[in-house]
């Protein structure tokens, strides 16, 4: 059965990291998935725009709310910070119902109106609770066998817990776990998977941003880690692009390639890794891609 969403795809799948963009497109025709780009939405604010004008931040984020309604689909992202970005936007609204007729006043102007209610969800969170890790497993072509990944979650998409659907779904803290195991791979259980990248510091103290990226990648690779996944781009863009100058502040030998979440499900299901732009990243896969299995259709 086709799966349909309105898809929000971030500004940095469409800027730094084209890449996730392309790779969310193509696995998506693998997994039966039909997303409907939101191609007039804004920006979430990433937390930045609701600091300095928290109305402008959450009337935006309304918007791309509305917009979705209008398609009368969920809304998926793949980004962590876009998903807890919209889920405090979501909470807010919901709960202040005086705050959200203000809101739609702002939003009536284009025509537009948002009623609580919408479902908001990361990819991560779509392969796990609407694909199925069985239904996942079936169309694995090429299994992840003997590669070993560590998770990288991202902040957002874990904290603060309250507004990011814990209580009906207890295990989204360990849907990264799940999913490398479904594909095959053998997870890599480190300290840092669950700790910030050091993205949000970057302009204000690159130092201590990169010490933490360098850290979290030098504690897997220390550990065997072949690859780090993650769903959030911006952790994507600290740990693979800021990685060789991370490796100059920390002075550890680090040499970690770092997958999107979409790459890596891409790749089990016998996507080329050139359709998915795997040629894009800093660090190269082709040590990674060198130690996958031929494809084996089953």
């Amino acid at each position: 059965m086709t799966l349909k969403y309105a898809f929000w795809p971030g500004c940095v799948s469409k800027g730094a990291a084209p890449e996730l963009y392309l790779a969310t497109k193509r696995v998506a025709q693998e997994l039966d998935l039909e997303l409907h780009e939101l191609d007039q939405a804004t920006c979430t604010g990433a937390g930045v725009l609701q600091e300095q004008n928290p109305e402008m931040g959450d009337a935006l984020n309304a918007r791309t709310f509305a917009l979705a309604q209008q398609m009368g689909m969920p809304l998926m992202n793949i980004c962590s910070t876009c998903q807890g970005i919209e889920s405090m936007v979501q909470d807010k609204l919901t709960k202040r119902p005086e705050y959200l007729a203000k809101v739609n006043a702002i939003l009536a102007d284009e025509g537009l109106h948002y009623t609580p209610g919408l479902e908001i969800k990361n990819f991560l969170w779509v392969l796990v609770e609407d694909i199925g890790l069985d239904k996942i497993k079936s169309l694995v072509k090429r299994p992840l066998t003997g590669l070993r990944v560590g998770p990288f979650y991202g902040c957002y998409i874990l904290r603060p817990s309250s507004i990011l659907g814990k209580e009906e779904h207890p295990d989204r803290d360990h849907y990264l776990e799940m999913v490398i195991e479904a594909v095959g791979a053998t997870v890599v259980d480190y300290e840092g998977s669950k700790k910030c990248c050091g993205f949000p510091i970057l302009t204000v103290n690159r130092e201590n941003s990169l010490k933490q990226a360098g850290n979290h990648i030098h504690e897997a690779q220390d550990l065997g880690a072949d690859a780090l996944v993650s769903p959030c781009p911006l952790c994507h863009l600290n740990l693979d692009a800021q990685q060789p100058a991370a490796k100059e502040v920390t002075k550890h030998e680090i040499d970690l390639p770092i997958l999107h979440l979409p790459q890596m499900i891409g790749l089990a299901l016998g996507v080329p890794p050139n359709e998915m732009r795997l040629d894009h990243h800093v660090v190269s896969t082709k040590k990674l891609l060198a130690k996958l299995p031929e494809m084996a259709v089953r």
